[in-house]
Parts: C-alpha cells; structure tokens; sequence
C-alpha cells in the first residue's frame, strides 16, 4: 500500500485536522470545505480515507454526516476518535482595545458558547461559517474589530492571539470523529489504545408495526449485547418514516449479528451494517495562555 490520502472538514486549524494529526502515522492530509465535499472525495478515490464529525458531547449528533453517509454515499466506518474541545477567542494580532463586533465560528462552537458570548459579548453578532478553521482565515483576512471562535491549532496557523481560553460554556465537551473509506484498507496509525471496539448498524422498521421498536431493541437485550447509543432519523421518503441509528459496543461476529439481523428480517425490519471497528479516546494537549 502506497502514502495513504487521507481527507478532512478543513481548512488548517479545524478539530477536525486536530484529530486527523493526532491519529494518523504520516500520509498525505487534504483539506475539504464541508462534510458532503470530504465524503465525495472518499467516494470518487480522490482519497482513501476521510475523517469527518460525527458527535458532539454538548450539541449531539452531526446530522448531516450521519444522513450523507446514509443517503448519499456508500461507505464504511472503520475507525472512531474522540477528542477533547478546548474552545477559545481569536483575535487579529493588531488587536488592540477596539470593542469586538463581529463574532466568527461554525455553528456548534457558538453553541458551545452561548452562556460566554452572552455574558461578555452580548451586543455582538454572530456569524456563522463552515468551520471554526475559516472562521479564523477571516478575522487574520479582515483584520481588527472582529474575532473568532476556535482552537488553539487555528491561532497558530493563522497568526492570531489568545485572548480568553475555554470559553466553552460545559468542560467535558467532547467531539467523536469517524474514519471513512469506500474500500477498507490498513490505517496506519499512531500509537493509540483502543478503548472499545465497536459497531454501528442501521435499522428500518416496518411502517404501522405496533411495538416494532420494543422488538428491536430485545433481540439486542436477550443476547445481552450492549447498545451505548440510539438515534432516529428521518428515511426522507415521507413523514413518519424513519430508521434508527444504533451503536453496539462490541466487534461484528458471526454468531450474534447474524441472529439479531434473522430475528429483525423475521419482523419485516432490514439491518445494515455500517462499520465494525475500534475506537480510540486521544488527549490533544493544548498548551495556551491568556494573551
């Protein structure tokens, strides 16, 4: 196997590429403007690997990543890391007591702060952009007056300052990132413990089934398989109609799997795989001080 290609939700200075730097022994990083733009890339071989959000601890799921992969492209996940959030304000260097009117981040950042942004910079507005990594781009572009939302990788790539550190509103913000690719292949990766190993499965119901879910959820529980997550989503065929996005802590095999998904096909229900895999839990140190 060749230098592996590994895209992501860029550009520099975004969580994301935090996480991909800090999962990845070496390769080639390509940086993409937006989850669907990543995803395709994985899906037409412009790279093998894609790594994108998936969950937030504060905000929950990423829906449009989970509904791309759904709807939209047919790949696996293959890997999960989870990376702490450390949120902090952004300024351009010349900075200096001009009053903040403008405020930049991705949409999620400013949630995770709305408690600081309303206590300290309750006149500002807020504007949003694709990525806490662009967000920094135009405050280094526009320059004083404005700031942003972001990480400390976004400040050093773009030559901002410091000015607060964590300003996210809740400290055990966490955000889980999966690894993608259309045909499975060996990661090289760092040295990392896998906390758990993983897999997640999509299941749609059958419409009109009284205690259809109820059912579901049984043939996971009587085999004593542990869900550690579950989510609906729309199937966008109509109102009402929906599948379930389950989370099983453990790896497929061909023992309990196959008879969960006999049991469900039984019902009228469908399973489908969506990725077995490991999951690692990464500290990313952020060593920042106050300007």
């Amino acid at each position: 196997m060749g230098e592996q290609r590994i895209g992501f939700l860029g550009p520099k200075g975004t969580f994301t590429k935090m996480a991909v730097d800090a999962l990845f022994d070496g390769g080639t990083f390509v940086s993409y403007e937006s989850i669907p733009a990543c995803l395709d890339a994985v899906e037409n071989g412009d790279v093998q690997t894609g790594v994108v959000p998936l969950e937030n601890a504060i905000e929950g799921s990423v829906h449009l990543t989970i509904d791309y992969l759904v709807h939209q492209v047919d790949q696996s996940i293959i890997a999960e890391l989870t990376v702490p959030i450390k949120q902090h304000l952004l300024v351009h260097p010349n900075q200096k007591n001009q009053p903040i009117e403008r405020i930049y981040s991705h949409s999620h950042a400013i949630a995770q702060c709305h408690q600081y942004l309303h206590k300290h910079y309750p006149e500002a507005e807020i504007e949003y952009t694709a990525s806490t990594g662009r967000a920094a781009e135009i405050v280094a572009e526009q320059g004083p007056g404005i700031a942003a939302i972001g990480n400390h990788l976004a400040a050093e790539e773009n030559g901002l300052t410091i000015i607060d550190t964590n300003i996210h509103d809740y400290d055990n913000n966490h955000t889980r990132f999966a690894v993608v690719q259309k045909q499975p292949e060996t990661l090289k990766v760092k040295d990392h413990p896998v906390s758990t190993q993983k897999t997640t499965v999509m299941v749609t119901l059958p419409k009109d089934y009284v205690g259809a879910l109820h059912q579901v959820l049984a043939a996971f529980a009587w085999r004593k398989m542990n869900l550690s997550k579950i989510e609906s989503r729309p199937m966008k065929t109509g109102l009402g109609n929906y599948f379930f996005l389950i989370d099983v802590d453990q790896p497929y095999d061909q023992v309990l799997f196959p008879g969960v998904q006999a049991e469900l096909s039984a019902l009228g229900c469908e399973l489908k795989v969506l990725g077995t895999y490991p999951s690692y839990q990464i500290d990313v140190p952020t060593p920042v001080e106050k300007a």
